[in-house]
């Protein structure tokens, strides 16, 4: 698993953007096709993910947007059958509590720093998608169902996810901290990917879904460069038969 700092909430809300607008890129281009690269995508960096036998940036970075693509669609696909936002979401909240808390029972820690084993990170992942399906139901439930808007949409994210670190301050305890705000990264970055990408009679910025996803993509992959090199400097020096 990654170090969690600045740079790890900026590369997350970033992926959630990309994911979000690519998801709806691939949806208008061929519901098929998109479908299938999607899942194929999915499926094929996640099984990267648990062969590797150490943290590495590009193939965790990796994941996590295909994570964000497909559970995207898993979100979209439910309301596409006709079940409205306002069931979708709390229905994936109940879906999120069911993982964490059948994690924690199994674990005894939901910590992200635990990850050690096969099960540990089939826990992590589940959730990690979860969280994807559940941000992305919840932001279109304030942006369309409430008619907020994308933008506004992204600035009520936006605050709500200085709460956990306030609370953080105040003394709660990290591993709560960590997924309280790591839910709310989702809604947050696809609220204003959202916004940027949609047409302008949708209150959007007209830019394309396309141009979005791509631009978002060029700078994700600046960010994981960046990381990973920063990675192997850390690796070099760090003291032999050190773990990983």
């Amino acid at each position: 698993m990654p170090e969690v700092t600045a740079l790890f909430w900026v590369t997350k809300i970033l992926t959630t953007g990309m994911g979000e607008t690519t998801s709806d890129f691939l949806a208008n281009w061929s519901p098929a096709i998109g479908g299938v690269l999607g899942l194929g995508g999915f499926v094929w960096l996640l099984r990267l993910q648990f062969r590797a036998p150490r943290y590495s940036p590009w193939i965790y970075w990796g994941a996590i947007v295909m994570v964000s693509v497909f559970g995207t669609m898993c979100a979209d696909i439910v309301h596409l059958v006709g079940i409205p936002y306002a069931v979708t979401t709390p229905v994936f909240v109940l879906a999120l509590a069911g993982v964490l808390i059948a994690w924690y029972r199994s674990e005894g820690t939901l910590s992200i720093h635990s990850i050690r084993t096969p099960r540990r990170e089939t826990f992590y992942w589940a959730t990690v998608l979860a969280t994807f399906a559940l941000g992305t139901a919840a932001g279109d439930l304030t942006a369309t169902t409430l008619h907020l808007g994308y933008f506004s949409s992204g600035l009520v994210f936006a605050a709500l996810i200085v709460v956990p670190g306030i609370a953080r301050l105040l003394g709660l305890n990290a591993v709560a901290a960590f997924w309280w705000a790591y839910v709310l990264t989702r809604p947050l970055g696809a609220s204003f990917a959202d916004w940027m990408g949609v047409a302008k009679d949708r209150g959007g910025l007209g830019w394309g879904t396309g141009p979005v996803s791509l631009a978002l993509t060029v700078v994700i992959a600046a960010l994981v460069a960046h990381l990973a090199s920063r990675h192997r400097r850390a690796a070099l020096s760090a003291p032999a038969g050190r773990g990983r």
